[in-house]
């Protein structure tokens, strides 16, 4: 069976051309047609013989992902990707300042359940292969013709519950001869699989690291997020303090502002005390409603009250701007709407 040729980091590919008797810096030569010339049919690799091409050919694909459905708003677009086994998958691009950004899908189906969150109540298919994550990103920038400045690797599925076919992707989108995405503008999110965190720490890539924290206590977190059974906020917190030592990166919570579930001033004032002193922040994330969840957004005066409370008890904070209000917004949203037709 064919291997599709979007899998393959660059020390892949070296591997393979030695295993065919040909010389490993053939495998910048791909790269640079696939990456930077965008051409994705091998037969035009011209500067390979004949016989290489063909080799390629036999061995591997370059099949696309597809578009299922796209929705629009103002500075965000939202993507439906249809998977060769008839899966779907969500992409989002917004449009900033500096830049267009892309967050991508990591997996199909989510096992980790976390109560607010549409992609919660999808479980788990399967992981996604780093080609299904790779081509995100290719098929969208060839539909807006344009570079993605930036990946957030925070859509449907928990990346590090995928953490091999991740790593690969990261490499992929991070090499000089790749999608040159640096690692500053790479981020990852997780809800917190503790011994994932130290892996990752010690990845030479050092990327961003955010922490789907969302509580700031033990009976509150348990309630909203069942890993918090597995990995309590002391165990989450000690990662975040190696991690923090490991990798000298600042680190990021986000915490999904729920109306009077989690915005209360006590509870900001309990997450204040819990990571002072430490080089984090908070984002506050404004709720996105769907009718498949109970839960309600806090109100502007809720969260800016939250917001004033860590800054004047030492923990620097954001408010996340908006995306996609008038769009299947909420991670998952567009998927779960596919899947009940």
């Amino acid at each position: 069976m064919k291997r599709n040729l979007f899998n393959l980091t660059k020390e892949d590919l070296e591997a393979y051309f030695l295993s065919i008797n040909e010389k490993k810096f053939k495998a910048t030569q791909v790269y640079e047609w696939l990456y930077q010339k965008r051409e994705f049919n091998i037969a035009n690799f011209t500067n390979l013989k004949k016989e290489v091409r063909d080799q390629l050919l036999k061995d591997f694909t370059t099949d696309l992902i597809s578009i299922e459905k796209k929705q629009e708003d103002n500075l965000v677009k939202k993507y439906l990707f249809h998977l060769f086994d008839d899966n779907y998958i969500e992409a989002v691009v917004m449009f900033h300042d500096y830049g267009a950004s892309i967050c991508v899908s990591s997996e199909v189906g989510c096992n980790m359940g976390c109560k607010f969150c549409e992609s919660g109540r999808q479980k788990k298919i399967r992981n996604l292969e780093a080609y299904e994550m790779v081509e995100q990103i290719l098929v969208i920038e060839k539909d807006l013709n344009i570079r993605l400045k930036s990946v957030v690797i925070m859509g449907i599925g928990e990346p590090l519950d995928n953490y091999d076919n991740i790593v690969n992707f990261i490499k992929i989108i991070n090499d000089s001869k790749g999608i040159q995405i640096g690692a500053r503008h790479i981020t990852l999110s997780t809800c917190g699989l503790v011994p994932k965190i130290y892996e990752l720490a010690k990845l030479p890539i050092q990327i961003n690291l955010a922490i789907s924290l969302h509580a700031p206590n033990d009976n509150l977190r348990n309630s909203l997020m069942p890993v918090n059974k597995v990995y309590n906020l002391a165990t989450l917190k000690q990662a975040i303090v190696d991690y923090l030592h490991v990798t000298s990166r600042r680190v990021t919570l986000e915490y999904v502002m729920l109306d009077n579930v989690n915005d209360s001033i006590d509870c900001a004032l309990e997450l204040a005390s819990l990571f002072k002193g430490l080089n984090v922040y908070v984002n506050l994330i404004p709720y996105n409603e769907t009718e498949a969840q109970e839960f309600k957004r806090s109100s502007k005066n809720k969260i800016m009250a939250f917001y004033d409370t860590l800054k004047k008890n030492g923990l620097n904070a954001t408010i996340r701007r908006e995306f996609g209000g008038n769009i299947d917004a909420a991670c998952g949203q567009l998927r779960g709407s596919m899947k009940n037709k």
